[in-house]
């Protein structure tokens, strides 16, 4: 049987989470996952309890009900929304429908491993641009912007934290489009973060972006797989035509509609976070051999002097699960990543780092 070369060669991306470590159990309180500290919203909880009666039904393969809900969310039109099982469907999708052989794409390093990944599958040329701060290096990396290939910028950025302002994105997205480029922005984290910098309401201003979005982040839906994409309309009917049928659950949908509901939920989860990100900043930051970045999110990237790989299975032994960073593109094998988490539970990670 001969199979296609690049599906041959492809790698899969490393991730967090309970099931990147052999034997994983419940009793392990993982912080390499991003997802909100506070879990899915009780009313989803109770939602979700009640529908199975509801798991024998086929599900909308255009999940029209809940791209009424996001456009309401958003306040923009459902003809701009495209539904995916998890972001990372969508990333895929966009990425079978924007490249080919030669097509050049630009991605800053270190960031989200899947913008790579899928790229290659394409068998796009890519090229990586090194920064652990993009806002500071806008003006070289704008430079490098390839004439009519796709740019990756995630914002807030995985795993560094960055988020860059609205007005630099917005210059980026010029720069791109008179060399007549496409911005795929990466906003899985932006409701996370109090700041207002999504680049969401400019859609209908620039043909040449693409926001993705997550509900798996915001509203702990992980297990559940949504997300969402929003761009022009062309883009977004291809990505119509191409996804599989029936890619997101009816289950998925129920509860990501009930989810969007949830803003004092949101605005509670918003809170919580950037109250424990100084608690956790603060604290590491006083433990020897460590120091951190300034993350505007959900997460914080820390620099360890101790090899990523020892330190996650240090803290392994005591119950404490955290992202070995040595897999990203950019970074090398002293860097982890912590998620944040309720305040109980950050401070047994900090006690464990500091033993």
């Amino acid at each position: 049987m001969k199979l296609a070369r690049n599906a041959v060669k492809h790698k899969r991306v490393p991730h967090g989470g309970l099931y990147s470590i052999p034997n994983p159990h419940s009793t392990i309180l993982d912080f390499s996952s991003n997802v909100n500290p506070l879990g899915c919203p009780p009313s989803v909880a109770k939602a979700l309890r009640n529908a199975m009666n509801r798991i024998p039904i086929y599900p909308d393969p255009d999940s029209k009900a809940l791209k009424e809900k996001i456009a309401k969310h958003l306040g923009i039109h459902q003809s701009r929304i495209t539904v995916g099982n998890g972001a990372t469907e969508i990333i895929y999708n966009f990425c079978r429908a924007t490249l080919w052989k030669g097509k050049s794409t630009l991605i800053p390093a270190p960031t989200f491993g899947e913008y790579e990944a899928a790229s290659k599958l394409c068998d796009a040329r890519i090229s990586f641009f090194k920064t652990m701060r993009l806002q500071d290096d806008v003006k070289e990396f704008v430079r490098k912007i390839p004439q009519g290939g796709i740019v990756f910028v995630c914002n807030p950025n995985n795993p560094t934290g960055e988020l860059i302002p609205k007005e630099i994105m917005l210059q980026i997205l010029r720069r791109a489009k008179r060399k007549q480029a496409t911005i795929f922005i990466d906003e899985c984290f932006a409701e996370l973060t109090t700041s207002q910098e999504s680049l969401v309401g400019h859609v209908s201003e620039f043909e040449n972006l693409f926001v993705l979005r997550s509900l798996t982040k915001s509203f702990g839906l992980a297990g559940l797989r949504i997300g969402y994409g929003i761009g022009n309309k062309k883009i977004i009917s291809v990505l119509e035509n191409i996804k599989i049928p029936w890619n997101v659950s009816g289950i998925a949908q129920e509860a990501a509609a009930l989810a969007l509901k949830e803003k004092k939920f949101l605005a509670r989860t918003q809170k919580l976070i950037l109250t424990e990100s100084e608690y956790l900043k603060n604290s590491i930051s006083k433990i020897p051999g460590l120091s951190c970045y300034d993350s505007k999110t959900n997460f914080i990237l820390i620099r360890t002097k101790m090899h990523s790989n020892l330190l996650q299975k240090k803290l392994l032994k005591k119950g404490i699960l955290v992202r070995d960073c040595s897999t990203f593109r950019g970074l090398d094998s002293h860097y982890i990543r912590i998620a944040v988490r309720t305040h109980k539970e950050n401070l047994m990670l900090v006690k464990a780092l500091g033993s």
